[in-house]
């Protein structure tokens, strides 16, 4: 009942006017950090070589560059069963192209 309140109350607020175009945001204009097309790959790749584990955690470790291309980096922490793990993903690709050059993973316990 709480949730129905509140959602009608925001309903209310932004279909009043509130709210002048100039302070509207939609989701195209709020920043989207450059590396998430690649952490979504990276957790794609990893639910595939891990199908049995969950994802728990993401950390994007940062980009390194090199000629025509850069490689991404990615820590993911996993639960299968009763043990967790990290796991380093690196996911190379040519800068012009954003074509995929190589995706390595290692493992980790910390």
């Amino acid at each position: 009942m709480r949730m129905l309140v509140i959602l009608t109350t925001m309903m209310a607020v932004f279909s009043s006017g509130m709210f002048s175009d100039s302070h509207q945001v939609t989701f195209a204009e709020q920043d989207i950090p450059s590396y998430a097309k690649w952490g979504r790959l990276a957790m794609k790749e990893t639910q595939a070589k891990y199908p049995n584990a969950v994802i728990v955690d993401y950390l994007h470790r940062g980009r390194e560059h090199k000629d025509d291309t850069a490689v991404e980096k990615f820590k993911l922490w996993l639960r299968e069963n009763e043990k967790e793990f990290g796991v380093f993903i690196d996911i190379k690709f040519n800068t012009k192209t954003e074509e995929v050059v190589d995706i390595s993973f290692r493992e980790t316990t910390n």
